[in-house]
């Protein structure tokens, strides 16, 4: 197989979709330092599967993809494509019949790559066996780089090896080999845990098979609980039965009392209206009767009121005859200290002679008036 075209868009300086013809014999890039010459070759090495962003000159896989400039805006996917000549059906299987093979790996900023071979899509590592298969690839000593002349000159055995593999063409099997014996040691490891297991479920099996005992037991034992409350339903239900038997007695007993209730109040309703009928004189001997009570009541309202007005008078009455006899007391008192007086006055008149005399029976006269007008 012969390398035709790489075609690049939006890798590394090439932001814009670009060919880069790769013609029979020697094909060569010219150009000042800094024009991306480098950058042909690593678009080569990346559409061949390399993984590591170290070996692109890059801090991070994204770092492919155009960053912009002053001029243009960065790009979010970068995609490069490797056009290989298959006229001579030299390509493995599912491509030996296609006259030209298309390689092409997109990668968008944060999401990974992706890997499409004639636009069906693949896994990196199927494109890294397709170039092992063509003696390339990413790493393939075939890809001469600055440098590496002196490094295979001074290679060690078993990378001189490699490189003598790769020009013999018997990469891609030695490659098969390595992922057909990972894949035995992965099978290897799966049968030992596949042993594993088989040790895990037999020990499982003896504690299924003792489940499976209690299981036994639990269904007998559920058998004959199920028989014990069989006859257990049956029991109550004749009980149950009998009892219905009495209560439909007792319903009967029920109806005739409530049959002798009935008649009984047939005879209450007849003696009520019979009741009614002398209801209308008494209502009517009631409403007079309370009529008389109420003027009764009103009376008796007047009559206490009367009561008590006279007991206040009374009490007043009362209050004045002890005024009244304190003053007599005191009235009386006054009258005889007077008598007493009088009488030493007349003794005293009668030594004095007749005119002390009629002076002094003036002075009682005056005196006498004076008491009637108190008294009064």
């Amino acid at each position: 197989m012969n390398f035709t075209r790489l075609r690049l868009a939006g890798f590394k300086t090439f932001v814009d979709a670009t060919d880069a013809p790769i013609e029979p014999g020697l094909t060569g890039v010219v150009g000042p330092n800094g024009c991306g010459k480098s950058n042909l070759v690593e678009a080569l090495r990346w559409v061949m599967g390399e993984s590591s962003f170290k070996s692109l000159r890059a801090s991070g896989m994204d770092d492919v993809i155009f960053a912009g400039n002053t001029s243009r805006p960065a790009r979010n996917h970068a995609e490069v494509s490797l056009i290989l000549d298959n006229s001579a059906g030299l390509a493995p299987a599912p491509f030996q019949n296609a006259a030209e093979i298309e390689v092409s790996r997109k990668i968008s900023r944060g999401l990974g790559s992706s890997y499409r071979v004639n636009g069906r899509e693949v896994r990196a590592r199927d494109v890294q066996l397709l170039f092992a298969d063509a003696s390339s690839g990413a790493r393939s000593p075939s890809m001469v780089g600055q440098g590496r002349i002196g490094e295979i000159i001074n290679a060690r055995p078993d990378q001189r090896r490699r490189i003598l593999e790769e020009a013999a063409g018997i990469a891609g099997l030695h490659a098969r080999r390595r992922e057909a014996e990972s894949r035995l040691e992965g099978a290897e490891a799966n049968l030992a845990r596949v042993e594993d297991v088989l040790v895990k479920l037999g020990e499982r099996a003896e504690a299924l098979k003792r489940q499976a005992r209690s299981a036994e037991r639990y269904r007998a034992l559920t058998e004959e609980i199920r028989q014990a409350e069989a006859a257990l339903l049956v029991a109550r239900h004749r009980l149950e039965a009998e009892g219905a038997l009495a209560a439909e007695a007792a319903e009967a007993k029920a109806l005739a009392g409530v049959a002798d209730a009935a008649r009984a109040q047939g005879e209450a309703a007849r003696a009520e209206a019979v009741a009614g009928h002398a209801l209308g004189p008494a209502r009517e001997a009631s409403t007079q009767a309370e009529a008389a009570l109420r003027k009764i009541a009103v009376t008796a309202g007047e009559l206490e009121g009367e009561e008590a007005r006279a007991r206040k008078r009374l009490a007043e009455l009362v209050q004045r005859l002890a005024q009244i006899e304190r003053d007599g007391a005191r009235e009386s008192a006054m009258a005889a200290d007077a008598a007493t007086s009088l009488e030493r006055i007349g003794a005293a008149i009668e030594a004095l002679g007749p005119e002390a005399a009629d002076d002094a029976a003036a002075d009682e006269a005056a005196r006498a008036r004076l008491s009637e007008t108190e008294a009064a």
